[in-house]
Protein backbone atom coordinates (compact mmCIF):
# COMPACT_ATOMS: atom_id res chain seq x y z
CA UNK A 1 0.00 0.00 0.00
CA UNK A 2 3.07 2.67 1.08
CA UNK A 3 4.19 1.60 -2.54
CA UNK A 4 1.14 2.48 -3.99
CA UNK A 5 0.86 5.91 -2.18
CA UNK A 6 4.24 6.74 -3.38
CA UNK A 7 3.78 6.03 -7.06
CA UNK A 8 1.12 8.18 -6.63
CA UNK A 9 2.24 11.16 -5.04
CA UNK A 10 5.15 11.03 -7.43
CA UNK A 11 2.52 10.85 -10.78
CA UNK A 12 0.43 13.51 -9.42
CA UNK A 13 1.26 16.64 -7.80
CA UNK A 14 -0.66 19.66 -6.08
CA UNK A 15 -2.28 20.75 -9.79
CA UNK A 16 -4.18 17.43 -9.27
CA UNK A 17 -4.48 17.07 -5.62
CA UNK A 18 -5.43 21.04 -4.87
CA UNK A 19 -8.48 20.60 -7.92
CA UNK A 20 -9.63 16.84 -6.78
CA UNK A 21 -10.20 18.46 -3.14
CA UNK A 22 -11.69 21.52 -4.41
CA UNK A 23 -14.12 19.72 -6.46
CA UNK A 24 -15.34 17.70 -3.57
CA UNK A 25 -15.36 20.60 -0.94
CA UNK A 26 -17.67 22.46 -3.36
CA UNK A 27 -19.96 19.57 -3.68
CA UNK A 28 -20.20 19.07 -0.08
CA UNK A 29 -21.24 22.82 -0.02
CA UNK A 30 -23.73 22.09 -2.56
CA UNK A 31 -22.46 23.91 -5.63
CA UNK A 32 -23.42 22.41 -9.07
CA UNK A 33 -21.59 20.21 -10.54
CA UNK A 34 -20.90 22.38 -13.25
CA UNK A 35 -19.75 25.03 -11.13
CA UNK A 36 -17.82 23.00 -8.77
CA UNK A 37 -15.90 21.14 -11.89
CA UNK A 38 -14.98 24.96 -12.84
CA UNK A 39 -13.44 25.92 -9.91
CA UNK A 40 -11.46 22.56 -9.63
CA UNK A 41 -10.32 23.29 -13.26
CA UNK A 42 -8.97 27.20 -12.61
CA UNK A 43 -7.63 25.48 -9.60
CA UNK A 44 -5.70 23.66 -11.68
CA UNK A 45 -4.90 25.88 -14.52
CA UNK A 46 -3.37 28.14 -11.82
CA UNK A 47 -1.17 25.93 -10.13
CA UNK A 48 -0.28 24.31 -13.11
CA UNK A 49 0.80 27.92 -14.38
CA UNK A 50 2.66 28.76 -11.31
CA UNK A 51 4.77 25.27 -11.94
CA UNK A 52 5.68 26.80 -15.32
CA UNK A 53 7.04 29.95 -14.77
CA UNK A 54 8.75 29.13 -11.90
CA UNK A 55 10.61 25.85 -13.22
CA UNK A 56 11.60 28.50 -16.05
CA UNK A 57 12.12 31.00 -13.68
CA UNK A 58 14.68 28.70 -11.34
CA UNK A 59 17.32 27.71 -13.70
CA UNK A 60 18.13 31.30 -15.11
CA UNK A 61 18.60 32.54 -11.39
CA UNK A 62 20.24 29.30 -9.87
CA UNK A 63 23.00 30.37 -12.29
CA UNK A 64 23.36 33.40 -11.33
CA UNK A 65 23.08 32.50 -7.21
CA UNK A 66 25.59 29.70 -7.67
CA UNK A 67 28.16 32.48 -9.14
CA UNK A 68 27.56 35.06 -6.14
CA UNK A 69 28.49 32.12 -4.03
CA UNK A 70 31.66 30.79 -6.13
CA UNK A 71 32.82 34.02 -6.08
CA UNK A 72 32.68 34.63 -2.49
CA UNK A 73 35.32 31.87 -1.78
CA UNK A 74 33.49 30.22 0.93
CA UNK A 75 34.60 26.55 2.05
CA UNK A 76 31.40 25.07 4.85
CA UNK A 77 31.43 21.40 5.15
CA UNK A 78 27.60 21.22 4.85
CA UNK A 79 26.34 21.76 1.45
CA UNK A 80 22.85 22.76 1.16
CA UNK A 81 21.31 20.57 -1.30
CA UNK A 82 17.37 21.97 -1.82
CA UNK A 83 14.06 20.85 -0.77
CA UNK A 84 13.56 19.16 -3.85
CA UNK A 85 16.76 16.19 -2.79
CA UNK A 86 14.92 16.32 0.81
CA UNK A 87 11.67 15.29 -0.14
CA UNK A 88 13.16 12.22 -2.02
CA UNK A 89 14.79 11.37 0.90
CA UNK A 90 11.82 11.71 3.16
CA UNK A 91 9.58 9.56 0.60
CA UNK A 92 12.16 7.07 0.26
CA UNK A 93 11.69 6.44 3.95
CA UNK A 94 9.55 3.29 5.52
CA UNK A 95 8.53 5.22 8.65
CA UNK A 96 7.67 8.25 6.24
CA UNK A 97 5.40 6.50 4.02
CA UNK A 98 3.31 5.09 6.83
CA UNK A 99 3.42 8.60 8.21
CA UNK A 100 1.15 9.17 5.16
CA UNK A 101 -1.11 7.19 5.70
CA UNK A 102 -1.36 8.53 9.35
CA UNK A 103 -1.33 12.17 8.42
CA UNK A 104 -4.51 12.02 5.77
CA UNK A 105 -6.15 10.48 8.70
CA UNK A 106 -5.16 12.88 11.71
CA UNK A 107 -5.35 15.80 9.01
CA UNK A 108 -8.61 15.32 7.84
CA UNK A 109 -10.20 14.15 11.30
CA UNK A 110 -8.53 17.15 12.92
CA UNK A 111 -10.64 19.53 9.91
CA UNK A 112 -14.16 17.50 10.38
CA UNK A 113 -14.34 17.69 14.64
CA UNK A 114 -13.34 21.56 14.40
CA UNK A 115 -9.87 21.09 16.46
CA UNK A 116 -8.62 22.80 13.56
CA UNK A 117 -10.08 25.52 10.23
CA UNK A 118 -7.47 24.73 8.04
CA UNK A 119 -8.00 21.59 5.97
CA UNK A 120 -4.57 20.26 5.32
CA UNK A 121 -4.73 17.25 3.13
CA UNK A 122 -5.57 19.30 0.34
CA UNK A 123 -1.87 19.94 -0.26
CA UNK A 124 -0.25 16.04 1.42
CA UNK A 125 2.49 16.68 -0.85
CA UNK A 126 4.21 18.96 1.48
CA UNK A 127 4.21 16.41 4.27
CA UNK A 128 7.65 15.04 3.61
CA UNK A 129 8.78 17.94 5.56
CA UNK A 130 7.33 15.98 9.01
CA UNK A 131 8.84 12.79 7.41
CA UNK A 132 12.33 14.10 7.38
CA UNK A 133 12.32 15.13 11.09
CA UNK A 134 10.66 12.04 12.17
CA UNK A 135 12.87 9.98 10.28
CA UNK A 136 15.81 11.64 11.99
CA UNK A 137 14.33 10.54 15.69
CA UNK A 138 14.01 6.88 14.42
CA UNK A 139 17.55 6.43 12.81
CA UNK A 140 19.07 8.32 15.95
CA UNK A 141 16.99 6.12 18.44
CA UNK A 142 15.65 2.97 16.98
CA UNK A 143 12.32 3.97 18.50
CA UNK A 144 9.24 3.54 15.58
CA UNK A 145 6.93 5.42 18.73
CA UNK A 146 9.54 8.23 19.23
CA UNK A 147 9.43 9.00 15.27
CA UNK A 148 5.94 8.95 14.62
CA UNK A 149 4.99 11.16 18.29
CA UNK A 150 7.46 14.00 16.78
CA UNK A 151 6.19 13.89 13.46
CA UNK A 152 2.75 14.37 15.04
CA UNK A 153 3.76 17.08 17.15
CA UNK A 154 4.87 18.76 14.74
CA UNK A 155 1.77 18.22 12.44
CA UNK A 156 -0.05 19.74 15.36
CA UNK A 157 2.22 22.85 16.30
CA UNK A 158 2.24 23.40 12.58
CA UNK A 159 -1.44 23.63 12.11
CA UNK A 160 -1.95 25.78 14.68
CA UNK A 161 0.55 28.27 12.99
CA UNK A 162 -1.29 27.77 9.87
CA UNK A 163 -4.78 28.68 11.94
CA UNK A 164 -3.16 31.79 13.13
CA UNK A 165 -1.44 32.82 9.74
CA UNK A 166 -4.88 31.89 7.55
CA UNK A 167 -7.05 34.79 7.57
CA UNK A 168 -3.84 37.44 7.17
CA UNK A 169 -2.54 34.99 4.64
CA UNK A 170 -5.49 34.72 2.66
CA UNK A 171 -6.37 38.62 2.99
CA UNK A 172 -2.66 39.56 1.54
CA UNK A 173 -2.41 37.61 -1.31
CA UNK A 174 -6.33 37.67 -2.28
CA UNK A 175 -6.87 34.22 -2.12
CA UNK A 176 -10.87 33.67 -0.65
CA UNK A 177 -10.63 30.65 1.92
CA UNK A 178 -7.15 29.23 1.37
CA UNK A 179 -4.16 29.51 3.15
CA UNK A 180 -0.67 28.05 2.99
CA UNK A 181 -0.02 24.75 5.24
CA UNK A 182 3.59 23.67 4.59
CA UNK A 183 5.37 23.68 7.52
CA UNK A 184 9.22 24.36 6.51
CA UNK A 185 7.65 27.94 5.46
CA UNK A 186 4.61 28.73 7.89
CA UNK A 187 7.12 28.38 10.71
CA UNK A 188 8.75 31.96 10.77
CA UNK A 189 5.39 33.39 11.26
CA UNK A 190 5.35 33.11 15.19
CA UNK A 191 8.71 35.20 14.62
CA UNK A 192 6.92 38.06 12.54
CA UNK A 193 4.06 38.27 14.90
CA UNK A 194 6.23 38.51 18.33
CA UNK A 195 8.93 41.00 16.47
CA UNK A 196 6.08 43.30 14.52
CA UNK A 197 4.59 45.20 17.68
CA UNK A 198 8.67 45.63 18.87
CA UNK A 199 9.35 47.11 15.35
CA UNK A 200 6.82 49.62 15.40
CA UNK A 201 8.35 50.76 18.95
CA UNK A 202 10.87 51.52 16.94
CA UNK A 203 9.10 53.25 13.83
CA UNK A 204 9.46 50.73 11.40
CA UNK A 205 6.13 50.34 10.44
CA UNK A 206 6.27 54.09 9.39
CA UNK A 207 9.17 52.95 6.99
CA UNK A 208 6.46 53.24 3.62
CA UNK A 209 8.70 50.41 1.58
CA UNK A 210 6.45 48.21 -0.29
CA UNK A 211 5.10 47.66 -3.68
CA UNK A 212 1.92 49.70 -3.59
CA UNK A 213 4.09 53.26 -2.16
CA UNK A 214 7.08 52.95 -4.47
CA UNK A 215 4.75 52.39 -7.11
CA UNK A 216 2.68 55.63 -6.01
CA UNK A 217 6.13 57.98 -5.48
CA UNK A 218 7.94 56.82 -8.18
CA UNK A 219 5.28 56.42 -10.94
CA UNK A 220 6.27 53.52 -14.06
CA UNK A 221 9.66 52.99 -12.19
CA UNK A 222 7.57 51.83 -9.10
CA UNK A 223 5.46 49.76 -11.05
CA UNK A 224 6.44 45.45 -10.40
CA UNK A 225 7.61 45.02 -13.95
CA UNK A 226 10.16 47.81 -13.52
CA UNK A 227 10.80 46.96 -10.03
CA UNK A 228 11.44 42.89 -11.37
CA UNK A 229 13.86 44.54 -14.06
CA UNK A 230 15.47 46.64 -11.48
CA UNK A 231 15.98 43.46 -9.08
CA UNK A 232 16.94 41.56 -11.58
CA UNK A 233 19.72 43.34 -12.61
CA UNK A 234 20.57 43.84 -8.79
CA UNK A 235 21.12 40.04 -8.24
CA UNK A 236 22.98 39.64 -12.42
CA UNK A 237 25.38 42.08 -10.87
CA UNK A 238 26.41 40.51 -8.33
CA UNK A 239 26.70 37.26 -9.79
CA UNK A 240 29.14 38.66 -12.25
CA UNK A 241 31.38 41.42 -10.00
CA UNK A 242 34.24 39.70 -11.18
CA UNK A 243 33.85 39.46 -14.90
CA UNK A 244 31.72 42.44 -15.72
CA UNK A 245 34.03 43.45 -18.48
CA UNK A 246 32.75 40.31 -20.73
CA UNK A 247 30.00 40.47 -23.03
CA UNK A 248 28.78 37.33 -21.88
CA UNK A 249 28.22 38.36 -18.52
CA UNK A 250 26.26 41.37 -19.10
CA UNK A 251 24.03 38.77 -21.26
CA UNK A 252 23.11 37.01 -18.27
CA UNK A 253 22.30 40.00 -16.24
CA UNK A 254 19.97 41.36 -18.69
CA UNK A 255 18.37 38.01 -18.93
CA UNK A 256 18.20 37.62 -14.99
CA UNK A 257 16.85 41.16 -15.29
CA UNK A 258 13.85 41.02 -18.06
CA UNK A 259 13.36 37.13 -16.47
CA UNK A 260 12.59 38.39 -12.90
CA UNK A 261 10.35 41.36 -14.59
CA UNK A 262 8.42 38.81 -16.58
CA UNK A 263 7.41 36.81 -13.15
CA UNK A 264 6.46 39.98 -11.66
CA UNK A 265 4.04 40.68 -14.58
CA UNK A 266 2.50 37.11 -14.87
CA UNK A 267 2.39 36.03 -11.61
CA UNK A 268 -0.60 38.39 -10.68
CA UNK A 269 -2.38 37.52 -13.87
CA UNK A 270 -2.30 33.76 -13.10
CA UNK A 271 -2.94 34.35 -9.60
CA UNK A 272 -6.59 35.96 -10.65
CA UNK A 273 -7.10 32.52 -12.53
CA UNK A 274 -6.93 30.59 -9.48
CA UNK A 275 -8.44 33.20 -7.15
CA UNK A 276 -11.35 32.16 -9.33
CA UNK A 277 -11.51 28.65 -8.15
CA UNK A 278 -12.50 29.72 -4.50
CA UNK A 279 -15.63 32.53 -5.69
CA UNK A 280 -18.26 29.92 -5.58
CA UNK A 281 -16.67 28.12 -2.38
CA UNK A 282 -16.60 31.54 -0.56
CA UNK A 283 -20.20 31.97 -2.41
CA UNK A 284 -21.94 29.16 -0.73
CA UNK A 285 -20.02 28.87 2.39
CA UNK A 286 -21.50 32.35 2.83
CA UNK A 287 -25.11 31.65 1.94
CA UNK A 288 -25.09 28.60 4.55
CA UNK A 289 -24.37 30.58 7.29
CA UNK A 290 -27.14 33.26 6.34
CA UNK A 291 -28.99 29.92 7.05
CA UNK A 292 -27.54 28.51 9.62
CA UNK A 293 -28.42 29.38 13.66
CA UNK A 294 -24.75 28.41 14.62
CA UNK A 295 -23.15 31.35 12.06
CA UNK A 296 -20.23 31.01 9.38
CA UNK A 297 -17.51 29.14 10.30
CA UNK A 298 -14.42 30.63 9.12
CA UNK A 299 -12.98 27.61 7.34
CA UNK A 300 -9.23 27.78 5.11
CA UNK A 301 -8.75 25.28 2.74
CA UNK A 302 -4.56 24.57 2.55
CA UNK A 303 -2.83 25.31 -0.90
CA UNK A 304 0.76 24.75 -2.46
CA UNK A 305 2.74 28.12 -1.52
CA UNK A 306 3.80 28.37 -4.61
CA UNK A 307 0.68 30.89 -5.03
CA UNK A 308 2.70 33.57 -3.36
CA UNK A 309 5.82 33.12 -4.72
CA UNK A 310 5.64 35.58 -7.21
CA UNK A 311 3.95 38.41 -5.65
CA UNK A 312 5.77 41.52 -5.35
CA UNK A 313 6.59 42.03 -1.84
CA UNK A 314 7.45 38.39 -1.54
CA UNK A 315 9.85 37.95 -4.54
CA UNK A 316 11.38 41.49 -3.72
CA UNK A 317 12.25 40.63 0.02
CA UNK A 318 13.15 37.21 -1.00
CA UNK A 319 15.74 37.94 -3.67
CA UNK A 320 17.12 41.13 -1.38
CA UNK A 321 17.46 37.87 1.31
CA UNK A 322 19.85 35.99 -0.80
CA UNK A 323 23.41 37.97 -0.76
CA UNK A 324 22.48 38.86 2.93
CA UNK A 325 22.29 35.21 4.08
CA UNK A 326 25.21 34.31 2.09
CA UNK A 327 27.16 36.99 4.29
CA UNK A 328 25.23 35.54 7.65
CA UNK A 329 26.39 32.35 6.34
CA UNK A 330 30.36 33.99 6.11
CA UNK A 331 30.25 35.88 9.62
CA UNK A 332 28.20 33.60 11.84
CA UNK A 333 30.82 32.22 14.23
CA UNK A 334 29.76 28.25 14.92
CA UNK A 335 27.82 28.38 11.35
CA UNK A 336 29.01 25.29 9.14
CA UNK A 337 26.23 25.61 6.84
CA UNK A 338 26.51 26.83 3.22
CA UNK A 339 23.33 27.98 1.90
CA UNK A 340 23.05 27.53 -2.14
CA UNK A 341 19.97 25.43 -3.69
CA UNK A 342 17.47 26.98 -1.02
CA UNK A 343 18.23 30.13 -1.42
CA UNK A 344 16.09 29.74 -4.24
CA UNK A 345 13.06 28.80 -1.67
CA UNK A 346 13.40 32.24 0.02
CA UNK A 347 9.83 34.13 -1.54
CA UNK A 348 8.75 30.90 -0.46
CA UNK A 349 10.06 31.11 3.19
CA UNK A 350 9.31 34.73 3.92
CA UNK A 351 5.18 34.57 3.05
CA UNK A 352 3.81 34.12 6.71
CA UNK A 353 6.52 37.28 7.45
CA UNK A 354 5.18 39.42 4.63
CA UNK A 355 1.36 38.62 4.91
CA UNK A 356 2.04 39.71 8.72
CA UNK A 357 3.75 42.67 8.33
CA UNK A 358 1.18 43.52 5.14
CA UNK A 359 3.84 43.88 2.49
CA UNK A 360 6.35 45.53 5.02
CA UNK A 361 9.64 44.72 2.70
CA UNK A 362 11.98 46.58 5.41
CA UNK A 363 10.49 44.30 8.78
CA UNK A 364 10.63 41.22 5.95
CA UNK A 365 14.39 41.39 5.36
CA UNK A 366 14.91 42.26 8.91
CA UNK A 367 12.60 39.24 10.48
CA UNK A 368 14.46 37.05 7.50
CA UNK A 369 18.05 37.91 8.34
CA UNK A 370 17.68 36.97 12.07
CA UNK A 371 15.38 33.85 11.84
CA UNK A 372 16.97 32.26 8.94
CA UNK A 373 20.66 32.48 10.79
CA UNK A 374 19.51 30.90 14.07
CA UNK A 375 17.79 28.56 10.84
CA UNK A 376 21.87 27.81 9.68
CA UNK A 377 22.90 26.77 13.45
CA UNK A 378 19.95 24.21 13.43
CA UNK A 379 21.00 22.73 9.76
CA UNK A 380 24.39 22.61 11.18
CA UNK A 381 23.61 20.19 13.98
CA UNK A 382 21.28 17.97 12.49
CA UNK A 383 23.40 18.05 9.07
CA UNK A 384 25.15 14.69 10.45
CA UNK A 385 21.83 12.55 11.04
CA UNK A 386 20.61 13.96 7.86
CA UNK A 387 23.78 12.93 5.93
CA UNK A 388 23.30 9.51 7.17
CA UNK A 389 19.66 8.96 5.99
CA UNK A 390 20.89 10.42 2.72
CA UNK A 391 23.28 7.79 2.43
CA UNK A 392 20.83 5.01 2.90
CA UNK A 393 18.51 5.77 0.48
CA UNK A 394 21.11 5.90 -2.44
CA UNK A 395 21.77 9.74 -2.34
CA UNK A 396 25.11 10.26 -3.42
CA UNK A 397 26.57 13.68 -1.63
CA UNK A 398 28.11 16.77 -4.43
CA UNK A 399 31.97 16.84 -4.87
CA UNK A 400 33.61 18.24 -1.86
CA UNK A 401 30.84 18.79 0.27
CA UNK A 402 31.39 16.27 3.93
CA UNK A 403 27.85 16.69 4.82
CA UNK A 404 24.43 17.64 2.88
CA UNK A 405 21.23 19.68 4.54
CA UNK A 406 18.18 21.48 3.20
CA UNK A 407 18.23 25.67 4.48
CA UNK A 408 14.52 25.39 3.62
CA UNK A 409 13.76 21.94 5.55
CA UNK A 410 15.79 21.62 8.46
CA UNK A 411 16.38 25.67 8.70
CA UNK A 412 13.72 25.53 11.46
CA UNK A 413 14.46 27.19 15.38
CA UNK A 414 11.23 26.51 16.42
CA UNK A 415 10.13 23.00 15.30
CA UNK A 416 14.42 22.13 15.95
CA UNK A 417 13.17 22.20 19.23
CA UNK A 418 10.58 19.96 19.12
CA UNK A 419 12.41 17.32 17.60
CA UNK A 420 15.84 17.75 19.85
CA UNK A 421 13.16 16.73 23.09
CA UNK A 422 12.18 14.10 21.20
CA UNK A 423 15.72 12.78 19.94
CA UNK A 424 16.99 13.52 23.89
CA UNK A 425 14.39 10.51 24.49
CA UNK A 426 13.61 12.27 27.77
CA UNK A 427 10.02 12.45 29.28
CA UNK A 428 10.42 15.53 30.78
CA UNK A 429 11.38 17.51 27.62
CA UNK A 430 9.14 15.25 25.61
CA UNK A 431 5.95 16.38 27.89
CA UNK A 432 7.17 20.24 28.41
CA UNK A 433 6.88 19.81 24.09
CA UNK A 434 2.91 18.53 24.53
CA UNK A 435 2.18 20.75 27.41
CA UNK A 436 3.38 24.03 25.48
CA UNK A 437 1.50 22.85 22.77
CA UNK A 438 -1.61 22.42 24.49
CA UNK A 439 -1.54 25.85 26.61
CA UNK A 440 -1.41 27.70 23.32
CA UNK A 441 -4.10 26.06 21.37
CA UNK A 442 -6.26 26.75 24.44
CA UNK A 443 -5.25 30.11 24.58
CA UNK A 444 -5.87 30.02 20.90
CA UNK A 445 -9.76 28.59 21.05
CA UNK A 446 -10.60 31.15 24.07
CA UNK A 447 -9.38 34.24 21.87
CA UNK A 448 -9.84 32.95 17.83
CA UNK A 449 -11.27 35.85 16.61
CA UNK A 450 -9.80 37.97 18.85
CA UNK A 451 -6.32 37.65 17.75
CA UNK A 452 -7.30 37.04 14.00
CA UNK A 453 -8.31 41.03 14.54
CA UNK A 454 -5.41 41.70 16.44
CA UNK A 455 -3.28 40.46 13.57
CA UNK A 456 -5.67 42.67 10.46
CA UNK A 457 -5.12 45.87 12.79
CA UNK A 458 -1.42 45.36 12.85
CA UNK A 459 -1.18 44.99 9.45
CA UNK A 460 -3.03 47.77 8.57
CA UNK A 461 -0.27 50.15 10.43
CA UNK A 462 2.16 49.08 7.73
CA UNK A 463 0.49 50.24 5.24
CA UNK A 464 0.33 54.63 3.72
CA UNK A 465 -3.18 53.70 1.88
CA UNK A 466 -6.70 54.37 4.29
CA UNK A 467 -7.95 51.54 2.19
CA UNK A 468 -8.69 47.76 3.72
CA UNK A 469 -7.98 44.28 2.21
CA UNK A 470 -5.54 43.42 0.32
CA UNK A 471 -2.18 44.93 1.08
CA UNK A 472 -4.31 47.28 3.44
Amino acid sequence: MLDVLKSIFDTFGAAIFVPVMLFFVAKALKIKTSKAFSSALYAGVGLTGFTLILNSYTPIISEVVQKMIDQTGINLPVFDVGWQATSIVAYATDIGMIYIVIALVLQTALFFLKWTDVFQPSDLWNNYSYMVWGSMVYLSTGNMFLGLGVMILLNMYSLLLSDLLARRWSTYYSYPRSTIIAMHNIEPTIFGMIMDPIWNKLGLHKVRLNPQTLQKRLGFLGEPISLGLFLGLFLGVLGNLSTLGELASWGQIANVAISTSAVMAIFPRIAGIFAQAFAPISQAASKSARKSDQGEREWYLGVNDATGYGEPATLISGIILIPLMVVMAMVLPGNETLPIVDLLALPYMVQGLIAISNGNIVKTVLNGVIWFSLGLYMCTYTAPLFTEIAGSVGITLPAGALLITSFNILGKPLFGLVFLAFLSQSPLWIALTVIVYLVVYVVWRKNKEGIRDYLDTQALKNTASEETGQKG
